[in-house]
């Protein structure tokens, strides 16, 4: 029939559970409205190792321990080794999805630490502190410009307790609409149904939806979802972490 929208199909059709139809197919591409972030090491980072582990030899009253920095360094390789021993990672695998599987997979890295066993309970206490997590340094301006504009966020993330605490302390709290977080949903990115959610809670399209993260596999599975993504680099930043380019993604919502 003149006129109508034929669905279109391609020899090497990209896998997606996103069913946009016909009409929509040949649309321009909405502009976005809504920005999803994840969390660690895209919007916050957790504070230095070295600062970590003395706060857990402060808090288990073994602080001069640490005084030599050589113990320190030993410390800190024996924790990298210990995350590649074969029965710690496999208590990695669904971690986040539930509070107590991250708790034992932790608990289980850490007593497999010289310095940290039997005082497993004291370390995991400070990966879930409140000072223990920090935003980057643009984190808050790009969440202000994104307010400014009348954008709606979320914070899509694979973790195994509540991070608002930490946006909290931060003073972002009310830069936040919604989260959407595995271990409150039982489902663990690229899982499109955590992605989906997002978008329900914010009432947003996926299609005007972009998601921002360092995670190509993980992250990145909301173009499964219909959303368009922004992936950062998987490196360690000290200064900016390079997201004001989210905010020429965006459109201002009126």
């Amino acid at each position: 029939m003149t006129g109508s929208v034929v669905a279109m199909r391609t020899l090497f059709d990209t896998p997606s559970a996103y069913a946009c139809d016909p009409a929509s197919s040949a649309d321009p591409v909405p502009p976005v409205q809504a920005v999803l972030f994840d969390f660690a090491n895209t919007i916050f980072h957790m504070i230095d190792v070295a600062v970590w582990l003395r706060r857990i030899a402060a808090d288990t009253g073994r602080t001069d321990e640490l005084d030599d920095p050589a113990a320190l360094a030993a410390v800190e390789a024996d924790l990298a080794a210990a995350y590649q021993l074969p029965e710690v990672l496999a208590v990695q695998v669904g971690r986040d999805l539930t509070a107590d599987r991250h708790r034992d997979a932790m608990l289980a890295w850490f007593a497999a630490v010289p310095f940290l066993r039997g005082h497993e309970a004291a370390a995991q206490a400070r990966v879930v502190h409140a000072d223990s997590w920090v935003p980057y340094q643009d984190t808050g301006a790009v969440l202000r410009g994104l307010r400014e504009r009348g954008v709606r966020v979320g914070v899509v993330s694979d973790i195994g307790w509540d991070i608002r605490v930490h946006v909290d302390r931060a003073g972002l709290g009310d830069l936040v609409d919604t989260y959407a977080l595995s271990f409150e949903a039982g489902r663990e990115k690229p899982d499109p149904e955590l992605f989906r959610k997002a978008c329900a809670d914010l009432g947003a399209d996926p299609r005007a939806t972009l998601m921002v993260g360092d995670n190509p596999v993980r992250d990145g599975g909301a173009s499964a979802a219909g959303l368009r993504c922004y992936i950062l680099p998987a490196e360690h930043r000290t200064g900016d972490r390079g997201l004001a380019p989210v905010l020429d993604l965006v459109q201002a919502v009126r």
